[in-house]
């Protein structure tokens, strides 16, 4: 559902993307709005390619069980699929670098989902560790929505922080990723304990 117009004000393209999507270019500026979910923009300082992603964590996971956790292959998913898509077009490893966003608390999740928003914040935080991929800024955690702009050509993010009470439509589509991604969860540990749901 990736959406692009143009923008009198900046003079470029803007391309809003929506949870569980990510884009990549050079020139385009990315945009986004992010609640309990989080935003990794990474830009290419040796090629100027540059993408961001958008996603969510369905439960609990710890970076000392990154690898394994059936929650963490949500984000691992979406860190992978961004940072291969930007080799293929032949952005260079070694010259990546991270913008880090979101983690608010500003979804409801029930006890037995542990900590989400600190978990998605632990988990990119640990997994952009491994990559040796350094973040050079990060604005995560809190009680507010944000609004992201990734300047794709310059790696500039404007970020404007959003109260969910005063525009509840704002974080609609992240509930309903929410929704979606906790039932899938629930269905792929159904099948490996044997049940399937009909």
């Amino acid at each position: 559902m990736i959406i692009k117009r143009y923008s009198k004000r900046f003079k470029k393209n803007v391309v809003v993307i929506y949870p569980g999507e990510y884009y990549v270019s050079t020139k385009d500026i990315i945009s986004t709005i992010l609640g309990s979910c989080i935003s990794v923009c990474i830009k290419d300082t040796r090629t100027g390619l540059a993408g961001m992603n958008h996603f969510l964590l369905p439960g609990d996971v710890r970076s000392r069980d990154i690898f394994m956790s059936s929650s963490g292959k949500y984000g691992m998913f979406a860190m992978e699929i961004l940072i291969g898509d930007l080799i293929k077009r032949g952005a260079d490893r070694k010259g990546m670098v991270a913008k880090v966003f979101g983690g608010g608390h500003v979804l409801n999740f029930r006890k037995t989902d542990g900590n989400v928003p600190e978990n998605n914040i632990e988990f990119v935080l640990a997994y952009l560790s491994m990559e040796k991929i350094p973040i050079i800024a990060k604005d995560v955690g809190g009680d507010k929505g944000r609004k992201i702009l990734f300047f794709t050509d310059t790696g500039k993010v404007l970020l404007k922080r959003l109260i969910p009470q005063a525009e509840p439509g704002i974080m609609r589509l992240e509930e309903e990723y929410k929704a979606k991604v906790f039932k899938e969860s629930l269905e792929s540990k159904d099948v490996k304990n044997g049940l399937t749901l009909f």
